[in-house]
């Protein structure tokens, strides 16, 4: 059976995929400067014979191509970006690039799509159809690689009837992958808040215009949009987390500057929120004889994982490592680009577990503790191998 020549595959390139996502962890780059990234993913991709081309600055798309007689065609997307986080991890594979590190996964998931595309290259005599490699840059920052992408044809010549994407989750244990249909992952927009007064001695406030207190006004009175305007049943995360005041112990500066994000499933309600928040935050500031500028940076949609698809997707995974291995998974309020594919296209984006508790493996994504059980790389490189040939109607 393909399923069995797949896990085998899967078993014997194993080593090889974790060479090559700790070559990738060791040598991070950020947001749209992956280079010497780009460059590693096209050298493997010559070393299986592989077509590729270049896409969006440092994007690699590639193509394989079953053998037997299909029209049909399925993406495979993997993001490749780091983030700018000192690592803590004390590991020989630890990053050489000072301040940057793949905190987020991204090593992982480039690192599994290379190994999906040498086992499908291995069986393409076994397989019709077309399978779409999608190597990307830029997910951790506005306006998002796969919005480029999108924009430059990626989903083009060919046009994939699907959009398949992972992601690491440490809260699941290794050997497991959790899905959720429909509404999946949030939108994120980005706030920019600056109070402005009239600074001057902390002994005299009444000679001022304290642009603190406005600011702490507006950032309470926010939390409104969410437990008082907001439907209760429709996820909505309004938070804070960057507030700077820069004056002293007695020095009331002259503004404040506070920096946010907003998060929802539904975009009417993203652009009324928009609107109200925006209303809200000028108005206070003026009742009190300061002003406000307020400014939103609308970033991304929310992600929908197409319910057919997911429901395949999800019938595929279990044949493919057990019923018990694939879970349920509630919304996550969490944002991703590979939401601008599911805009566009039939698209499922699942976690894969990398999580392990008895070898200490166990820390949140973006922490400089970050980390993943490689015993994953023997799942996710096989079962994207095997949930794009039985899409493909194989």
């Amino acid at each position: 059976m393909l399923k069995d020549e797949i896990k085998q595959l899967a078993k014997e390139i194993h080593r090889s995929a974790i060479e090559n996502r700790r070559h990738l962890h060791a040598h991070p780059e950020l947001s749209f400067c992956e280079n010497e990234t780009s460059a590693f993913v096209k050298g493997k991709l010559d070393e299986m014979g592989i077509s590729w081309k270049a896409m969006a600055g440092t994007g690699v798309i590639a193509i394989v191509k079953g053998e037997k007689p299909s029209n049909e065609v399925i993406a495979l997307r993997a993001d490749m970006d780091a983030l700018p986080i000192a690592e803590a991890n004390d590991v020989d594979y630890a990053s050489q690039n000072k301040g940057i590190m793949h905190a987020c996964g991204h090593d992982a998931h480039t690192a599994s799509l290379l190994g999906t595309a040498q086992i499908l290259q291995s069986v393409k005599n076994k397989f019709g159809g077309t399978v779409k490699l999608i190597f990307q840059p830029g997910e951790e920052k506005l306006p998002g690689g796969a919005s480029l992408l999108i924009k430059e044809g990626v989903l083009q010549n060919p046009k994939p009837g699907a959009v398949i994407g992972q992601h690491v989750y440490p809260m699941m244990d290794a050997g497991k992958i959790g899905i959720c249909k429909g509404k999946f992952m949030a939108s994120m927009d980005e706030i920019f808040v600056t109070v402005r007064g009239k600074g001057g001695h902390g002994a005299m406030p009444h000679q001022n215009i304290d642009p603190v207190i406005i600011t702490a006004n507006i950032l309470v009175a926010l939390q409104q949009i969410v437990s008082r305007m907001a439907n209760p049943t429709l996820p909505t995360v309004l938070s804070f987390g960057k507030l700077i005041a820069n004056g002293a112990i007695n020095v009331i500066p002259d503004e404040a500057c506070m920096e946010g994000t907003f998060r929802t499933l539904d975009e009417g309600w993203r652009t009324e929120a928009h609107k109200r928040m925006k209303k809200m935050a000028e108005s206070i500031a003026e009742s009190m004889g300061g002003s406000c500028e307020f400014n939103i940076v609308r970033g991304y949609p929310f992600l929908i994982n197409e319910e057919k698809l997911t429901e395949q997707v999800k019938t595929y995974a279990e044949e493919y490592i057990g019923k018990n291995n694939v879970l349920e998974m509630d919304t996550w309020m969490a944002a991703e680009d590979f939401s601008y594919y599911s805009q566009v296209a039939p698209s499922c984006f699942y976690l894969l577990g990398t999580g392990n508790k008895s070898k200490g493996i166990n820390s949140s994504l973006h922490t400089p503790t970050f980390n993943i059980d490689e015993d994953a790389l023997a799942l996710s490189t096989g079962l994207m191998a095997y949930i794009a040939v039985k899409r493909l109607g194989n």
